[in-house]
């Protein structure tokens, strides 16, 4: 089966690099146009390289590859205004917009919940939360207005249907992600608009192989690599893996891209090799 999404227009976000590229590439396998969207900053905090101009390009190369169009645009998901005015330009240029991922997030450093500092608890926050809330303001109106339905696919973690210890920032934020598109998928439905939300265990990207994240995963380990990290993530998972592919989690997003998936919505969809089952 080939074209699943021909003829529709995509914005993702966090494009630059691991998830938010292979959601790119492979909605554009699949016949969409892209409008790709990355902060070009290393996020304040971060254990791990975010995302950069010259990463983007290249997901824009790769895009291109599959012979779609791509519009870029370098916006932090926190800047509502400068986010809408990116999104309602390439829209304009790309002619509507069909399909919205909501894919930017950030990891963060563990901490009890009590102990979390308000500036990483509001960081978190602004990022995981109220970032796909702009993301989704941003694209719907375009949605509404080509009168043809579509698809708002937000990407949460296993971390938004179960608790984990010292990273409650992160997991009120995933949890706030399921709300957001539950309330969506009733608001819109009227429209034939989905809203359904993505559950990935650990993904094999920047943001879980560092060494900071070997270090948190393997205390008392000094200097821990990937070959230590590998057995405890793994542990994780029902299934014998230490992680999915990014390109696993965007066959779940262009499955509920497409139609496909046109009477699925207010879902949650884990692509968790079980880890919600163990």
């Amino acid at each position: 089966m080939s074209g699943r999404v021909a003829g529709k227009v995509a914005l993702v976000t966090g494009a630059a690099r691991g998830q938010g590229r292979a959601h790119a590439i492979r909605l554009a396998e699949e016949g969409a146009d892209v409008i790709a969207l990355d902060a070009d900053k290393q996020i304040e905090g971060m254990v791990y390289p975010t995302g950069t101009a010259t990463e983007l390009a290249e997901t824009a190369r790769l895009v291109e590859a599959t012979d779609r169009r791509v519009v870029t645009g370098r916006v932090d998901v926190r800047d509502a205004a400068a986010l809408k005015s990116v999104v309602d330009a390439a829209v304009t240029e790309l002619g509507g917009l069909d399909i919205v991922v909501a894919n930017a997030g950030i990891a963060g450093l563990p901490f009890e919940a009590h102990a979390i500092p308000d500036t990483v608890w509001q960081q978190m926050i602004d990022i995981n939360l109220t970032g796909v809330w702009h993301t989704v303001k941003a694209g719907t109106p375009h949605l509404l207005a080509g009168g043809r339905g579509g698809s708002i696919v937000l990407i949460s973690s296993a971390a938004g249907l179960r608790a984990y210890a010292n990273i409650a920032h992160y997991v009120a934020a995933k949890h706030g992600v399921v709300g957001l598109m539950r309330t969506l998928a009733v608001e819109l439905a009227p429209h034939g608009i989905r809203a359904n939300s993505i559950h990935p265990t650990q993904v094999n990207t920047p943001m879980i192989n560092n060494p900071k994240t070997y270090e948190l995963f393997c205390p008392g380990v000094e200097n821990p690599t990937v070959e230590d990290f590998l057995p405890v993530s793994q542990a994780m998972n029902a299934l014998p893996t230490p992680w999915v592919e990014p390109v696993d989690v965007s066959n779940a997003v262009l499955f509920l891209a497409s139609d496909e998936a046109r009477f699925i919505t207010g879902a949650t969809l884990p692509v968790d090799a079980g880890c919600l089952v163990k």
